[in-house]
């Protein structure tokens, strides 16, 4: 196995070829039908994406809409490293932590 490096020691370019590197992977397992290597390959790159974000654009006490999951709203808590801390809205209010890629602002496209 060769030494990878993790996300947060990537630049900007190294991290959009590894998002593209685990697209492809997760692309060719959906075509397989290999389900659960699939979402681990999507899970993977929006991690990855994750880091290509500014953790200061995600504040405290605002609601985001969660990328992913339509009409599901996650109020964020607070932010430890690439996750936002809180719980979705309408739930029964269990925290839980989402990377910050998941995450997208309510009021986008106003």
């Amino acid at each position: 196995m060769t030494n990878e490096k993790k996300y947060s020691e990537m630049n900007e370019h190294e991290l959009r070829s590894e998002i593209g590197r685990l697209m492809e992977k997760a692309r060719k397992a959906e075509q397989l039908g290999i389900i659960n290597e699939y979402a681990v390959y999507q899970r993977k790159a929006v991690m990855a994406q994750s880091y290509l974000i500014d953790p200061a654009t995600i504040k405290k006490g605002e609601i985001y809409k969660i990328d992913g999951d339509e009409g599901v709203f996650f109020k964020v808590d607070y932010l430890k490293g690439r996750f936002a801390w809180g719980y979705r809205l309408g739930g029964e209010r269990s925290e839980e932590a989402l990377p910050i890629a998941m995450l997208k602002p309510v009021k986008e496209g106003k």
